[in-house]
């Protein structure tokens, strides 16, 4: 169930050059992340009640491979998958990677994408819908996710934030689109 290039959408160059990339050393370390991030943060899965040990697929259109994120107070983990590999999911999570980042940082905003289709669900939607609440009262940055704080969380914000920006007018100006990205403020 693949979505059509949009103005979300990385070029396909992008899959093409990361398919190829060895799963299990990024899964590893996503996971480790996510584990570091549940014992800082506790509350997070307080919040997300019957989703917790609820293996919910994340699926990137414009990538090459699934997520299958579980999160556990002692076994939190993402799995790195082909897309037809996830029917363990209770709940699907379908989107260009961008929209998924930016929904993951609150620069765009869930409801809208939703109605446009660039982001779609399956499954159980108030497992996703409990992902999405947490995720937005948690008020997530990328420093924060990779375990830092003071300055250097405030560095690796200001440079992702950038980077992303930067990716986002790509994919925008590849699709013929530049300029129609507004994100949420």
């Amino acid at each position: 169930m693949s979505k059509p290039s949009s103005a979300f959408s990385l070029p396909p160059v992008v899959s093409t050059l990361i398919a190829p990339f060895p799963k299990t050393p990024m899964e590893a370390v996503l996971s480790a992340f996510t584990k570091r991030l549940v014992a800082r943060r506790p509350e997070l899965l307080r919040r997300l009640g019957a989703v917790v040990q609820v293996p919910i697929a994340i699926v990137p259109d414009d990538m090459p491979h699934a997520f299958l994120l579980s999160l556990d107070e002692t076994k939190s983990n993402v799995s790195i998958c082909e897309k037809d590999a996830i029917a363990d999911a209770k709940a699907v999570i379908r989107a260009p990677f961008l929209v998924l980042l930016g929904l993951l940082d609150g620069t765009y905003d869930g409801d809208a994408l939703f109605f446009t289709r660039d982001l779609r669900i399956e499954g159980k939607t108030e497992y996703v819908l409990a992902l999405r609440n947490t995720l937005e009262e948690a008020e997530l940055s990328p420093g924060e996710f990779f375990g830092l704080s003071g300055r250097s969380a405030g560095w690796v914000n200001d440079v992702s934030g950038r980077l992303l920006d930067k990716a986002r007018w790509f994919a925008a100006r590849s699709a013929g689109k530049a300029g129609s990205m507004e994100p949420r403020h």
